[in-house]
């Protein structure tokens, strides 16, 4: 009321009319409807993305919907056609319930879009995805690979420096929740050397909880269909968790290799042991890892730290190729962080990008595996293969 009198004595004081008691009220806002620019554009038509989706039940997926012209719309309201098959929340998380098709819709400014969601009740080949060198609130980078994760069934793995520049709760917070923290129930992270710039990482730790295995070691590892997956901690030069033979980590790593029944094998952690980056070079500090995973014929080791993408070729731990037992390495720190150059190339390194973020996508079969790196929206640049277990 006090605004409408104001707005009346304004009017008067300018020469024009003010006829109060002949205006009709505005209609009120529910809190729950989508909000659209008043007096701005009319909403046209709406895009959600990812267009499609196929899923089975208890998967999730996150979408997104964009209005054109970009200013009408701000915020939507989402809806399923069959609650039975796929329920949707507030912000577009898609879960998977039963078998048939579901078409979620979002809505603003009385236009919809939707994307159709396929839940299929035979489980597919499981989906690791992800990278390393992720978050900052003074880049954008992140946004855009996590949008990419929103398309991308599966589990979401971090190779480390996961928010920048000291892993504080607050950059969790702030800086990693808006994006790859939306896909926090579905992630195994691992630590990078920015992660202990805070005291025992304790940002890192509190954040992921127990998922992040026991704040006094890092290191832990899980099973995804045929695969055994190891989770290492490499960090401050391995100082803080000693990678050395005959360490406990390395300790633990031979006796969990060990008692591992799965046929193919992958491990993750933050530094690379073979680089061709010219920022960091290579790591020997984790040449024990590499020779305990050599000795029990793993597959497949991803790293972070350099801030490319670079594939090689299957090598041993002297660097020398061996396309029967070795191991292939990705170094997959495009994360959105920032950009870094190419130094003196390495033995066996296949493929290399230095100006691209994205993801790496992996898909894990019985008995072998499917790589393909997924570029941001407007980058062209592409890898992708396949490779057998041993």
């Amino acid at each position: 009321m006090r605004a409408r009198i104001v707005a009346c004595a304004a009017a008067v004081l300018f020469g024009a009319s003010c006829y109060d008691q002949h205006t009709a009220p505005e209609a009120p806002t529910s809190p729950t409807s989508p909000s659209f620019a008043k007096g701005g554009p009319k909403v046209k038509s709406i895009s959600v993305s990812p267009s499609s989706a196929t899923l089975t039940p208890g998967q999730t997926t996150q979408l997104t919907a964009a209005a054109s012209p970009p200013n009408s719309a701000s915020s939507f309201t989402w809806g399923s056609s069959n609650t039975g098959v796929a329920t949707v929340s507030s912000t577009g998380l898609v879960t998977a319930v039963a078998p048939g098709t579901a078409s979620i819709s979002a809505s603003a400014g009385g236009v919809s879009g939707n994307s159709t969601i396929t839940v299929t009740s035979s489980s597919p080949d499981p989906v690791l995805v992800g990278a390393g060198d992720i978050a900052s609130c003074s880049s954008s980078g992140d946004e855009a690979t996590a949008t990419l994760l929103d398309g991308i069934a599966g589990t979401v793995v971090t190779l480390g420096d996961n928010v920048y520049d000291n892993g504080t709760s607050t950059e969790y917070t702030n800086c990693y929740g808006p994006s790859w923290g939306r896909h926090k129930a579905r992630t195994r992270p691992s630590p990078g050397n920015h992660e202990y710039n805070t005291t025992n990482a304790t940002g890192y730790y509190g954040y992921f909880g127990s998922t992040a295995g026991d704040p006094t070691k890092g290191y832990y590892s899980y099973d995804l269909g045929n695969w055994h997956i190891v989770v290492l901690n490499s960090n401050l030069s391995c100082a803080v968790i000693s990678c050395a033979a005959g360490s406990p980590q390395e300790q633990w790593l031979r006796g969990d290799l060990a008692a591992n029944t799965k046929p193919c094998t992958l491990a993750y952690w933050h530094h690379p042991r073979f680089n061709s980056g010219a920022s960091h070079g290579n790591d020997i500090d984790v040449a024990p890892f590499w020779d305990a995973l050599y000795e029990f014929n793993a597959d497949v080791i991803l790293n972070g730290h350099e801030h490319v993408y670079e594939r090689f070729a299957p090598q041993t731990p002297a660097a020398v190729a061996d396309p029967v037992r070795g191991i292939r390495q990705f170094t997959v720190g495009t994360g959105g962080r920032s950009h870094y150059t190419f130094g003196a190339i390495q033995p066996n390194s296949e493929m290399r990008d230095g100006n691209t973020y994205g993801v790496l996508k992996l898909t894990l079969h019985a008995n072998s595996y499917d790589w393909q790196f997924v570029p941001v929206a407007g980058s062209t640049f592409n890898d992708s293969g396949t490779g057998s277990c041993h």
